[in-house]
């Protein structure tokens, strides 16, 4: 679905700026500074430019030539199964991605696998408990991008993160409004449970997974 839609996927970003901007500002709040990161599900790259994260991973061919044109160094791998060495990154993003993944647990591994010793895992998507996510989880069959989808409450995606041995588990939150209807960027609350764009971010523990 993102091969034959990756025009049409970019663009949403445009056509949705202010839901965009929500989105970026939120991460923007866990992104640490003077290391290396790397985006999984890198997409257009519309999450990695911005934090100058020049290096990801796309499965989609379509996707990933968009992010290249970008100025991006894009590795056509999948989140489950990446193409470097232990301890090669002081961040890991995930953004509207961990919906997508076959093994979530596996992509989780991989991603604590990659990162160096107190590393950041950042993970940002749609809490389908949120009100957007009930909307998106109602229509998923009549929605191209969704239909395969698999979306995850906050809590559930906490439990997750430290079953794969991450700590110092921190979140914030955005987009308390539709993003149809959104005249100006949201505020980028702490916590959760009442945006319906959720960040969570935590670190690697020394343990290694090989």
């Amino acid at each position: 679905m993102f091969d034959e839609y990756a025009l049409e996927y970019d663009a949403w970003f445009d056509d949705h700026s202010f839901a965009y901007q929500s989105e970026i500002e939120a991460i923007k709040y866990f992104i640490p500074g003077n290391t290396v990161g790397i985006e999984i599900g890198a997409g257009t790259g519309r999450f990695s430019i911005p934090f100058g994260v020049n290096i990801g991973v796309e499965p989609s061919k379509p996707m990933a030539a968009i992010a290249r044109s970008r100025g991006m160094n894009i590795h056509i791998a999948c989140a489950e199964k990446l193409p470097f060495d232990s301890g090669s990154f002081g961040f890991v993003l995930l953004v509207t991605t961990i919906c997508f993944v076959d093994d979530i647990r596996l992509t989780l591994r991989e991603a604590h696998r990659v990162l160096k010793p107190e590393g950041k895992i950042i993970i940002g998507f749609v809490d389908k408990n949120s009100f957007l996510g009930k909307i998106y989880e109602a229509q998923k069959d009549s929605d191209k991008f969704y239909k395969k989808a698999k979306f995850y409450s906050t809590s559930e995606i906490i439990k997750l993160v430290e079953q794969t041995d991450f700590s110092g588990i921190e979140t914030c939150q955005t987009i308390f409004s539709n993003p149809e209807e959104m005249t100006e960027p949201d505020i980028i609350k702490n916590g959760s449970g009442e945006g319906a764009f959720v960040v969570v971010s935590a670190v690697k523990h020394d343990k290694s997974y090989n």
